[in-house]
């Protein structure tokens, strides 16, 4: 296992809700938000529990809507191990101004939230002609973006990937492909036909660890074929903490036992190097 391991998608909640408060996106806050709140000094203890060094911090659209406030003072409490991934309105006019604003203060890369635990995916928003601008500017930023979508989202994806090549894109959770029909998997061939596209990369997050043994599904064919099809060097873990349920270090635990099939390079990609790609900072 690489020495460094990094995490690319665990989020924080204060607990000073006078200071930071609630404004969901949609209207409706996400139960996990409430039921396993966890602040940055939360997060902190459980990395060194877990032995993550560093985490790329993504911020909690169904807590906050597309106040960044929290995730930045958060992770700029912690340069040395944090960086902030906020969310704004890509389709605003004045977008581009509100990313150079936040950068100023300290965030590290986007994320777009087109769904989820409190929503259906809404994808009308990802090629949407008003959103060029924000895109361009994060080209001249050298600025990751996160999509959070389903595959009804993914045509909408590859040509925004196409029409800003500079941009790399990494696909929450994979995207969330089918998995369950098992070898080929050939119910996820929309994401395999992403694997072209160099600029798209994979998040393993523990909801394609849980899919991996669902129906005809196996870590032992899923994670090979995903290997195979994108290559270690586009795939980085995510804990999704505490979204996702159990400590930090189980989380870890589990990715580790579900890549166990993979080679050490792959893993020390999957678990570190394919992060310092992403978030260069975290590699400094």
């Amino acid at each position: 296992m690489t020495a460094r391991v990094i995490d690319i998608h665990p989020h924080v909640i204060s607990d000073d809700e006078g200071r930071y408060p609630p404004a969901p996106l949609f209207g409706k806050r996400s139960d996990w938000s409430q039921e396993r709140p966890s602040t940055v000094e939360a997060l902190i203890a459980a990395m060194d529990e877990a032995g993550v060094n560093k985490a790329a911090v993504v911020h909690s659209s169904t807590t906050y809507g597309f106040d960044n406030g929290y995730v930045v003072d958060a992770c700029n409490a912690h340069p040395d191990r944090l960086l902030a991934v906020g969310s704004v309105d890509m389709l605003a006019p004045d977008a581009a101004d509100t990313i150079r604003g936040w950068v100023s203060k300290g965030l590290g890369g986007l994320r777009v939230f087109t769904g989820g635990s409190t929503k259906d995916f809404d994808p009308s928003e990802l090629d949407d002609a008003r959103a060029y601008p924000a895109w361009e500017l994060m080209g001249e930023l050298h600025l990751t973006m996160c999509i959070q979508t389903g595959p009804v989202g993914l045509g909408a994806v590859r040509s925004l990937a196409a029409r800003f090549p500079e941009v790399p894109i990494i696909l929450d959770h994979l995207g969330r492909p089918d998995v369950t029909d098992g070898p080929p998997y050939a119910a996820a061939q929309s994401l395999w036909d992403l694997a072209e596209v160099e600029t798209i990369f994979l998040k393993l997050t523990p909801r394609i660890m849980g899919d991996s043994r669902k129906g005809a599904a196996t870590p032992d064919t899923l994670f090979p074929k995903i290997v195979e099809v994108f290559g270690a060097k586009r795939l980085a873990w995510g804990s999704n903490f505490p979204t996702s349920p159990g400590t930090l270090a189980e989380i870890k635990a589990t990715a580790d036992e579900r890549l166990a099939t993979l080679s050490p390079e792959d893993r020390e990609w999957i678990f570190g190097r394919t992060a310092e790609t992403l978030y260069p900072t975290l590699g400094a």
